[in-house]
């Protein structure tokens, strides 16, 4: 047997149709997206939902005032999740002090929660911008995972009857927010 005859048997290939080799390449991918699909959505924090009343939390601002949202039943409530270190949350403050200031006659409150942010760092941000609602501290998160904040800036906005009409995740336009302060304002 000479040595071309030997190396004949595997230089033999067969090649798979088309059709096999896609399926072999995409299935994996698509098997792989499916099972992180179903693992984020059972690992997802709860969070508030729309229509559903909001979360109850007892926190207490940066002076040390307690801050409630059972005392604030029967007010619309804006509560935005911020950081000073947040650049969106930032540039969407003056907003949110504009839409206080023009709705405080008609019993809008901003509440601010601090996200993952140092209280002196939040309170000296708080001085700078002049803010006139309370902020409030949020050691261990418990509220944040409440709500199912992620990150900030997230916004929710909840009627006088205490139930989520809204919320925004990401910056707030003033759009979004003179729709969002209308609903609330209007939902009795």
């Amino acid at each position: 047997m000479s040595a071309v005859t030997a190396i004949r048997p595997f230089q033999r290939r067969t090649r798979l149709p088309l059709p096999y080799l896609v399926v072999a390449a995409v299935l994996p991918i698509v098997l792989l997206a499916v099972y992180a699909a179903v693992f984020l959505v059972r690992s997802a924090p709860p969070g508030a939902r729309i229509g559903q009343p909001a979360p109850s939390f007892a926190l207490a601002d940066l002076e040390g005032t307690p801050i409630r949202l059972s005392d604030l039943a029967g007010r619309p409530v804006i509560l935005n999740f911020w950081a000073s270190w947040c650049g969106p949350c930032v540039e969407e403050f003056p907003l949110l002090q504009k839409a206080e200031a023009e709705h405080r006659g008609e019993g809008l409150t901003v509440v601010g929660v601090v996200f993952q942010d140092r209280s002196e760092a939040a309170r000296a941000f708080m001085q700078r911008m002049d803010a006139g609602w309370p902020a409030a501290m949020d050691p261990g998160g418990s509220v944040s995972a409440a709500y199912g904040v992620l990150a900030p800036p997230t916004t929710f906005f909840i009627g006088r009857d205490g139930t989520v009409v809204d919320m925004q995740v990401g910056q707030l336009s003033r759009d979004t927010l003179e729709r969002q302060v209308a609903a609330i304002l209007a939902k009795e």
